[in-house]
Formats: structure tokens, sequence, C-alpha cells
């Protein structure tokens, strides 16, 4: 009888001690999943802050090349057909702001695009370092050194200044009738080049 009464107490002791440590973990379980989450959340505020200053950027430069655009783009001029090897008129391509494989994608969909409907020569300006390993993919390429890169070599000179000589010098020497600035965030797909 006295076993009995002794040990009830001491069972119910040792369960209210069992529960409170397994309360305790977790706790602490839900303490470090908190911790973590906090973590995860501030590394996700970076990228999206940083993901908006590219675009930013970006919008920058879209909004500065079209101001350029509209202030000198020449009239069209007429080229003798023997000036101007292969079919169609020009169109010049502003690809500003993508990595090289991006700028792989849309040389790659844009020769696709020459495939279906060669009805133009394209010209492509890009501010990818890489460019030169895209040169034997049938489409010709100018390059303009991103604005960072200039900044840092030339700061003595505009970018904007530079980028806009470069474009008058583009429709003066190949005689563009087109200007497509090819979004960072969406490059076209083959269907939209063939619009």
């Amino acid at each position: 009888m006295t076993d009995g009464v002794i040990r009830e107490p001491l069972d119910a002791r040792q369960r209210a001690r069992w529960e409170l440590a397994a309360m305790a973990g977790r706790l602490r379980s839900l303490e470090a999943t908190l911790a973590d989450e906090r973590r995860r959340s501030d590394e996700l505020r970076r990228e999206r802050d940083r993901a908006r200053r590219r675009a930013d950027g970006l919008r920058l430069v879209r909004d500065t090349a079209y101001e350029m655009l509209r202030r000198f783009r020449p009239v069209p001029r007429v080229v003798p057909a023997q000036a101007v090897p292969g079919p169609g008129p020009v169109h010049l391509y502003l690809v500003i702001g993508l990595e090289f494989e991006a700028v792989r994608e849309f040389v790659l969909t844009l020769r696709q695009r020459l495939v279906v409907d060669p009805d133009q020569r394209p010209v492509v300006m890009t501010d990818c370092s890489s460019f030169a390993q895209l040169r034997d993919l049938g489409v010709l390429l100018e390059y303009l050194p991103d604005r960072e890169t200039w900044e840092r070599h030339r700061p003595d000179r505009s970018w904007e200044d530079v980028l806009s000589e470069r474009l008058s010098r583009l429709y003066r020497d190949h005689g563009s009738v087109r200007t497509i600035i090819v979004d960072r965030a969406h490059p076209p797909t083959l269907a939209e080049l063939l619009r």
C-alpha cells in the first residue's frame, strides 16, 4: 500500500518533468525555425532590393537610349543595293545589361528568325564583354563597354555620350531603318521577333 502511494506522486512528478522537457524542446525548435525564417526573410529582402536597383538602372538605360534615339535618329536614307550585302534593310537590336548566356540565347533566337524570314540584316549592339564568342553565329555584333567598366576606365567621358555617338555611327554606317531595344527582363521569343 505504501509503495502504491509513493509511486503515484513520483509518476506525476516525472510526467510533469517530461512534459516540461518536451515543451522546452519544442520551444527551442520553434526559436531555431523562427531564426532561420528571419535570416531567409532578410536575404529575400536584400535580393529584392538588389533586383529593384538593377531594374531602376535598366529603366534609366532604356529611357536614355529612347531619348538618344529620338534626338539622334537620322532620316532613313536610300542605300544602293550593291552597298548592302544580303537581303533586307538593317535592323539594330540594342542588347544592354544581359549576361552572356542571355545574349547568346537572343542571338540564336534572332538567327532562327532569319531562317524563317530573311527579310532583314540584324546588327546587335551589346555591352557583354564575352560577345566575341558569338561572332560565328552569323549576326553582326557591335560592342560597347558596360557603364560600370566605362566609368572605371574613362570617368572623364559620359557613358551616355558614348552610347549616343555609337548609335549615330551605326545608323550612318549601316543605314539602319529600325531600332529594337531588347528588354532585359523579357527578351523576345521567336514568335515576337517574327511580328
